[in-house]
């Protein structure tokens, strides 16, 4: 059974242990989907990743795929000259990548092998702390791609091995492979909040037991979860639900009236805490014992300093009751919604 461990090292920052291994990764993480590479130029990013530095985020999230291996080096370059040894850098491959060719994309060992030496070059590190299965590959042998996982851990490109938005079943199948080859699986990295709690009845029972933690993506959803969309009204000017390079179409399934009405009702909970809507909305999925980590973005290095200060906070049993009073009736919570979302073949 998985137990969660925090250890703080000051300034407010806490650290927690991931799954059951002995990697200590930063509870509030900077991921960089929709952001570099796409929304933000080069010099700005470089300003997020510095305000992330500056108030102890030692760990970084990003993808292949994300602007199509551009964050990958924007995030690379903008963590030149620290010391690797005080990061925690996370990858992840599945999407397709490059021009989109049949073989670039999946789970296949030519895929990953490739994938990994491509990730390190844009990344500027000898080695991944974290390599992660960014969907469930159903065109290839999940036993293929596990080996191909363990053969790039035993090269020491990556230390551990997680997963992103796979199936209860799937984790337990992928798991007991890795343990037979005698690696760590020890994460998962499904979207997670106030409002999208899909993962709760059957992923996290099936991590608690296993030994892998979550990792969270989507903690604000999308932005709802601050407030600013509200019932009736034009979303503000250069929101991410005006953005049309993406963000307009992940943040649409909540941007409903019925939902914007209920969030809105969280504001004197925010009060109550001593927190805005966005640090409420964090700190309640860090509430969750299994979860190790919050992924959070950001355009500006304000809103990274905002974000942090959820690192740390204790929500009381009154203030989680109130929360789930104002959204019940708008809440997700289909254990099947997991593998609804997810592709049934690969994409190219």
């Amino acid at each position: 059974m998985l137990e969660i461990r925090r250890r703080s090292y000051g300034g407010g920052m806490e650290f927690r242990y991931l799954g059951n291994s002995g990697l200590k990764i930063s509870e509030i993480t900077y991921g960089n989907w929709l952001t570099h590479g796409s929304q933000l130029e080069n010099e700005a990013a470089a300003a997020c990743v510095r305000a992330a530095l500056d108030h102890g985020i030692s760990t970084f999230d990003t993808a292949d795929v994300y602007a199509n291996t551009t964050a990958e080096s924007v995030l690379g370059e903008a963590l030149k000259g620290e010391r690797r040894e005080g990061l925690e850098i996370f990858t992840k491959v599945y999407w397709p990548t490059g021009p989109g060719g049949k073989n670039d994309t999946g789970l296949s060992r030519k895929h990953i092998m490739e994938s990994i030496n491509g990730s390190l070059t844009r990344l500027q590190t000898d080695y991944v702390d974290l390599y992660q299965a960014h969907r469930y590959d159903h065109e290839t042998p999940l036993e293929e791609t596990m080996q191909a996982f363990a053969d790039v851990v035993r090269q020491g490109k990556a230390l551990y091995i997680g997963v992103s938005e796979w199936t209860a079943d799937q984790i337990r199948a992928g798991h007991a492979l890795a343990r037979d080859l005698g690696i760590q699986l020890i994460s998962s990295q499904p979207q997670y909040s106030m409002l999208w709690r899909v993962i709760e009845g059957e992923v996290v029972p099936v991590c608690e037991e296993l030994g892998l933690s979550q990792i969270v993506w989507s903690p604000i959803a999308q932005g709802v979860l601050t407030g600013k969309y509200r019932p009736g009204e034009a979303p503000p000017a250069g929101s991410r639900a005006t953005d049309d390079k993406g963000g307009a179409r992940m943040i649409s399934g909540f941007m409903r009236d019925d939902i914007l009405e209920r969030v809105q009702r969280l504001q004197p909970i925010a009060d109550g805490a001593g927190l805005t809507m966005a640090q409420l909305a964090v700190a309640w999925v860090l509430q969750n014992d299994n979860v190790a980590a919050a992924l959070v973005g950001a355009s500006r290095p304000e809103q990274v300093k905002e974000n942090v200060k959820a690192a740390g906070v204790r929500l009381d049993a009154d203030a989680m009751a109130a929360i789930d009073d104002a959204l019940d009736e708008v809440v997700v919570r289909d254990p099947s919604m997991t593998a609804e979302n997810a592709p049934k073949s690969r994409v190219a």
